[in-house]
C-alpha cells in the first residue's frame, strides 16, 4: 500500500524552470515571523487595544476612575464648611443624562485613557445651567498668537463646533490634563507609558488562542531532502493535508508521521522555553505599576509587596485615588467658584471604609493632644470652628 507522502507526490513531474531552490532542499516555513516595535499610538487605538480588549488595563481603570468617583465634595466657604450648596447641587445633577458620579467616573476614565478629559458648562442668563463631558479625541486646542488656549474646536461627524473661553461668569471649557513633559497643551495618561506592556500582553494572549485553536501545529518547517523539489500543485497538496489532519483543537495531539524525504526543523520556542506565564504576568505587573494599581487588587501573581488585601486596597487610596481626586477637586472647583460666589470645593475622605482605620488612629491622636484647643483640634481634622 502507498504510504501517505507517495499518494501525495503521485504523478510526479519535474519542477518548472522558474521554481526556486536552494541546494537540492526547499523549504515550507508554517509560521511567519512576528513584526517589530510598533510606533506610538493615538488614543483612539490605544482605547480599543487597551481598554475594550485589555482585561488589566480595563480593570485598572474601572477600579481606580470607580473609587475616585465614589469620594464625596463639600464646599469650604472661608471658615465654614458645607455639606449643601448650589455648586454641589451643580455636581450632584450635572445635566438630564448623568448623575454627577457617572460624569466624574467618565472624567476619571478619560484621564487614565486619553490623558486629557473635558466638561463644558451650559451657560444661561450669566449662570452655569449644567456640565457636559466631552470625549478627548474630538477636542482640539484654538491657541492664540502667544501660545495659551483661546477655544477648543469639537468636531463629530465632519462638523466642527468652535467653544470659545472667553464666556461669562466662567470659561466655557475646563480642560484637565496629566502631566506630559513634551506636550504644551496635551496631556499624557499612564496607557500611553504602559504601551509596550500592552502590546506584549495581548500579544501574549493571541499567542495563546492561536495555540488553542491550532495546537498541532508547531513554529518550523518542513525540509524536503528527496533530491527533487516539489511542485505548485504538491506543495499546495501538501499544505492542505497538513491543516486539514492536524489543524485546529480537535486535531490537537495527534501524532505526525514524517517519511517520504520530509524531516521537521523547529524553528521557535516552547512555551516553556519562553516562560510563557510569567513573560505574560509581568506585562501585566508593568501595566499595574502605570496605573498605581497594586498587582495584588487585580489577582496578579508574583512579587506582592503587601502583607494583605486590605493593606493593598490602603495604598491604592493614598498613593492613586486620592492625589487624583484632590486635583480634580482643585481644578473643577477653581473652575466654578467666580460662578458661586468664590466657594471653594474640597473632597471628603472620610466616607472611605478603606480609610476608616487610618482616619481613627489620626483623631485619637489629636484628641489625645492636650496642648491644643477645640478649635485648633477641629481645624486639624478638616473642620471649621
Amino acid at each position: 500500500m502507498p504510504n501517505w507522502f507517495d499518494r501525495l507526490v503521485a504523478g510526479r513531474v519535474r519542477a518548472p524552470a522558474e521554481t526556486k531552490t536552494a541546494g537540492s532542499q526547499t523549504l515550507f516555513a508554517l509560521s511567519p515571523l512576528g513584526e517589530g516595535a510598533s510606533p506610538r499610538k493615538g488614543f483612539v487605538a490605544l482605547a480599543n487595544e487597551g481598554f475594550a480588549r485589555n482585561p488589566v488595563v480595563h480593570r485598572c481603570v474601572r477600579l481606580v476612575a470607580q473609587s475616585a468617583a465614589r469620594v464625596p465634595f463639600e464646599v469650604r466657604d472661608g471658615a465654614r464648611v458645607l455639606t449643601e450648596h448650589p455648586m454641589l447641587d451643580l455636581i450632584a445633577r450635572p445635566n438630564r443624562r448623568q448623575t454627577g458620579s457617572a460624569l466624574l467616573e467618565a472624567v476619571y476614565c478619560y484621564l487614565q485613557t486619553a490623558g486629557n478629559a473635558f466638561i463644558d458648562a451650559a451657560i444661561a442668563d450669566g449662570e452655569v445651567k449644567g456640565l457636559y463631558g466631552l470625549r478627548p479625541d474630538r477636542m482640539a486646542v484654538i491657541a492664540g498668537r502667544d501660545g495659551w488656549p483661546i477655544g477648543y474646536g469639537y468636531t463629530v461627524g465632519g462638523t466642527t463646533t468652535r467653544l470659545m473661553l472667553d464666556t461669562a461668569p466662567i470659561p466655557r471649557v475646563l480642560h484637565l490634563s496629566l502631566f506630559h513633559p513634551l506636550d504644551d497643551h496635551y496631556g499624557m495618561s499612564p496607557l500611553q507609558a504602559a504601551q509596550e506592556s500592552l502590546e506584549t500582553h495581548n500579544a501574549a494572549t493571541r499567542w495563546n488562542r492561536a495555540l488553542l485553536e491550532n495546537a498541532a501545529r508547531p513554529s518550523g518547517a518542513l525540509v524536503y531532502s528527496a533530491g527533487e523539489n516539489l511542485t505548485e500543485e504538491q506543495f499546495r497538496r501538501l499544505k492542505d493535508e497538513l491543516e486539514a489532519g492536524f489543524a485546529g483543537a480537535m486535531n490537537a495531539g495527534r501524532p505526525m508521521v514524517l517519511d517520504g524525504g520530509l524531516d521537521w526543523k523547529s524553528m521557535g520556542l516552547s512555551p516553556k522555553d519562553m516562560d510563557f506565564l510569567e513573560a505574560k504576568n509581568a506585562a501585566a505587573r508593568e501595566i499595574a505599576l502605570a496605573f498605581g494599581v497594586p498587582p495584588m487588587l487585580l489577582g496578579i501573581p508574583g512579587d506582592n509587596t503587601y502583607a494583605n488585601y486590605a493593606e493593598a486596597s490602603r495604598a491604592l487610596w493614598r498613593q492613586t485615588v486620592i492625589p487624583l481626586v484632590q486635583s480634580v477637586a482643585a481644578a473643577l472647583g477653581q473652575w466654578l467658584a467666580p460662578a458661586f460666589g468664590g466657594a471653594a470645593l474640597v473632597p471628603d475622605f472620610d466616607v472611605i471604609e478603606a480609610l476608616a482605620a487610618e482616619r481613627a488612629l489620626e483623631w485619637d491622636r489629636i484628641g489625645k493632644a492636650g496642648f491644643l484647643t477645640d478649635a485648633e483640634k477641629r481645624e486639624l481634622v478638616g473642620f471649621g470652628e
